[in-house]
């Protein structure tokens, strides 16, 4: 997909606030209003924009620990990978889920309460599958995210 620098604004701006109003968006991507409502829709009917999300902190909901626990499951099976990938991302601790290469076939980010929580999800949510053959888990002490994704 081709990008020009307006539909690089448009993205920009939506990401720092995309509660803002399109006359407000059109003025700092410097086009018309009409111009950034057609650009917008176009972008979101490629398939560039796929929603339009409410930023939550974790520390305001009750959730500040956060946990990267690695997941190897045997035997590596389609249905032991899809049955795991399905029960993982629906846990509501689970705020990201990856299925990965290497010595792991999956890596969970999860946000909870506290330490007790961590625990008490990798022993009783997680070892408690017959299929997982390992767990590795590795406490977050500060998340920092991109604000933006600029397309290549």
């Amino acid at each position: 997909m081709k990008f020009d620098a307006v539909d690089r604004a448009l993205l920009r701006e939506l990401q720092d606030d995309a509660r803002q109003t399109n006359r407000d968006l059109a003025a700092k991507a410097g086009v018309s209003p009409t111009t950034s409502l057609e650009r917008i829709r176009h972008l979101r009917e490629r398939g560039v924009i796929t929603g339009f999300h409410a930023a939550v902190d974790l520390d305001a909901v009750g959730r500040s620990v956060q946990a990267l626990i690695s997941v190897r499951v045997r035997p590596p099976s389609r249905p032991n990978i899809e049955g795991f990938r399905e029960f993982a991302s629906s846990l509501p601790e689970t705020i990201g889920l990856f299925v990965i290469s290497g010595t792991h076939d999956f890596l969970i980010h999860l946000a909870v309460p506290d330490v007790d929580a961590v625990y008490a999800f990798v022993i009783d949510q997680l070892t408690a599958r017959p299929e997982v053959a390992d767990v590795q888990t590795t406490l977050v002490f500060e998340h920092v995210r991109s604000e933006h994704v600029d397309p290549s």
